[in-house]
């Protein structure tokens, strides 16, 4: 498995593949807008650990904004335009998250990147992400935008196949990733959570994904 651990948060960017970039630091002049607006979209629809097909409870819970949000039970995954567990429509996308997604996008050459729907995970030490692909989205000729905000992730960026060797990664507090174009259906996924308490977040990290889904 490559390793980037060596790789500073100030480093500026760092080409993964013709389509895949990490932008170190790139949220950081948003933060506090951010970290506000991701509380106020949790006050209306709350956090929870979703189930998946296959009976389990993900490790990390979840919430959404847009027009679309992401979920997952017994029944499978799919994107709806209503909050399960309110019955209410899902808070709007805030205009700070939009306009952050969008420009990351464009600065690595996704033009005008629109996203519908934006998951918000929160990580407790010791939660992960399993290797999936992100294919419940209607079209994938749009790039997929993650923002991480507080503790350190290890991210998992593979190949086309779930037996493909990853890269580890490590997204340091207002890191953005963008993969789209030839790599958009890599599996990918996130280490259990380890080590040091954020300085501002505390024992979390919190994760924006921004996707056009419908």
């Amino acid at each position: 498995m490559e390793s980037y651990d060596l790789f500073e948060p100030d480093t500026q960017l760092h080409c993964l593949s013709s389509g895949a970039f990490v932008l170190r630091g790139f949220a950081l002049p948003h933060l506090d807008h951010l970290v506000s607006e991701t509380y106020d979209v949790a006050s209306i629809s709350p956090f929870r650990h979703m189930i998946t097909p296959g009976g389990f409870t993900m490790s990390v819970a979840l919430t959404n904004c847009g027009m679309l949000g992401w979920t997952t039970d017994r029944r499978g995954y799919r994107y709806v335009s209503v909050d399960p567990v309110t019955g209410s429509s899902w808070p709007a996308m805030p205009a700070v998250f939009a306009k952050l997604a969008s420009e990351a996008a464009a600065k690595v050459g996704f033009k005008e990147f629109q996203p519908d729907a934006c998951l918000v995970n929160r990580y407790s030490p010791g939660a992960r992400l399993t290797m999936h692909q992100d294919k419940n989205e209607r079209c994938y000729e749009e790039p997929i935008v993650s923002v991480s905000l507080g503790m350190t992730a290890k991210f998992l960026f593979g190949g086309h196949e779930r037996s493909d060797p990853a890269t580890k990664i490590p997204l340091f507090h207002g890191d953005v990733m963008v993969w789209g174009g030839v790599d958009r259906l890599r599996y990918h996924g996130v280490m259990p959570l380890r080590g040091a308490p954020h300085s501002v977040m505390g024992n979390q990290r919190i994760n924006l994904t921004f996707r056009k889904a419908g």
